[in-house]
């Protein structure tokens, strides 16, 4: 064992990890993938890729969100007026993509995805910060949002506020 200099702490010289550390080479990499289940789907009047503006404070509308209604008690405690972190899959997004424009404007240099705010990426998961305007059961009618009709929503978060880092203001995330 060794001791960490910061807690006085032992740990497995192995690392953080020690469980997965001790667990056989084949044993890691046969790791069950995560499984998601799609809680609902959006409801837009956006029917393409071209209708959606890049951000949804950059032009999204008013959608719905439409969940299974076994949801209902997960949504106790949301009200009228609460933003609320959606992330969705995008269904019709590129997933072989590495490497793109930022805003796809050519005349700015390729970077990596996952510095990017692009839908096409290997795991295309859209972040939307949205408010609640209406409640009706599991339907939620929020703004704004970019997500295109038929999106499948993987989750809703309360959202929090982030504390500022030196020199940067904090926001709602």
């Amino acid at each position: 064992m060794a001791q960490t200099a910061a807690s006085g702490r032992e740990h497995a010289a192995a690392g953080p990890w020690p469980r997965l550390a001790a667990a056989p080479p084949l044993a890691r990499l046969a790791m069950s993938p995560p499984v998601l289940r799609i809680l609902g789907r959006v409801r837009s009047g956006l029917g393409s890729l071209d209708e959606a503006p890049p951000q949804g404070e950059e032009g999204g509308s008013a959608a719905w969100l439409e969940l299974d209604e076994a949801l209902a008690p997960a949504l106790t405690g949301i009200r009228i007026g609460q933003e609320l972190v959606l992330l969705t899959w995008l269904h019709r997004a590129r997933r072989d993509t590495l490497l793109c424009h930022p805003r796809s404007d050519p005349s700015r240099p390729l970077t990596g995805v996952f510095a990017t705010r692009s839908p096409n990426r290997p795991n295309p998961i859209g972040l939307h910060r949205v408010q609640v305007r209406r409640i009706e059961g599991t339907r939620l009618l929020v703004f704004p949002l970019e997500a295109i009709d038929g999106t499948p929503i993987l989750d809703l978060k309360a959202a929090w506020r982030v504390p500022a880092a030196p020199g940067l203001k904090g926001q709602l995330i």
